[in-house]
């Protein structure tokens, strides 16, 4: 293994930077075009006296452009957290996946993350563009898209430790029993969560829609996904220098 905590955290959070930069230009090239569609269609509710007295009387605060790059910084930084609670989960279970590669290993964590907190969460409550959803609903649907998100990252470990408890056995039966488990558990998630508070609104187009959903999946892949490529790529060289300097030693 790498050689200390500090070593594995300071490539957490460069492999967070990096995938939250690619996440967020995902965000601007992708998912701001069908932001920009909802926008538009929002604008376009409000009578014709409201948006008159609202250009002539009062101003928008936040331009869309300071808005976008917020956006952006933001993804960024919360990349970085995230890397950092990345690089220190997978410290703690290198006891897991001991047979792999430190990359395999590290792109497996971040694909099993990107299940857990993102693919889970938008399979149940897939996320909507401006000019959808009640105000009034929203401390309720965070609610609930927390819920998922942690029977997510419960279904993780529980798969984790299943895997573990199967050490002992051929590994057809463990992968079959570890995948039969989180098929099951999935389904009790998604059956047992309420349906979506709100309703889409008639005059939202479906391919704005689901423009925005899917950009937003992918914009979450190439965060999570790209956090375990990239982590894993920074740290199997430094592994395998690691164990090549003991080997050296020993010999």
């Amino acid at each position: 293994m790498t050689t200390t905590y500090k070593s594995l955290a300071l490539r957490g959070v460069a492999a967070g930077g990096i995938a939250g930069v690619a996440s967020a230009l995902v965000q601007l090239l992708v998912t701001e075009i069908p932001i920009r569609a909802a926008l538009a269609v929002e604008e376009a509710r409000e009578p014709a006296g409201e948006s008159a007295g609202h250009s002539h009387g009062e101003e928008e605060l936040v331009s869309r452009a300071a808005q976008i790059a917020g956006g952006m910084l933001g993804v960024v930084i919360v990349g970085i957290a995230v890397g950092l609670v990345f690089a220190t989960a997978y410290a703690l279970s290198k006891r897991w996946f001991t047979d792999r590669t430190p990359f395999s290993r590290s792109f497996a964590f971040g694909a099993a993350v990107f299940g857990a907190v993102a693919l889970l969460p938008w399979i149940k409550y897939p996320a909507n563009p401006p000019a959808v959803g009640d105000p009034e609903t929203v401390n309720y649907r965070t609610a609930l898209y927390l819920g998922v998100v942690v029977a997510g990252l419960a279904i993780v470990w529980g798969a984790s430790w299943l895997a573990e408890r199967l050490a002992t056995r051929s590994q057809p039966v463990r992968v079959t029993a570890v995948l039969l488990a989180v098929a099951a558990a999935v389904a009790v998630v998604l059956l047992a969560f309420p349906a979506p508070p709100d309703t889409i609104p008639a005059d939202m187009p479906v391919n704005v829609l689901w423009q925005f959903r899917l950009s937003s999946l992918a914009q979450l892949a190439t965060l999570y996904v790209g956090l375990g490529v990239v982590f894993g790529l920074l740290i199997d060289p430094a592994t395998r220098k690691t164990k090549a300097a003991t080997k050296a030693a020993v010999a």
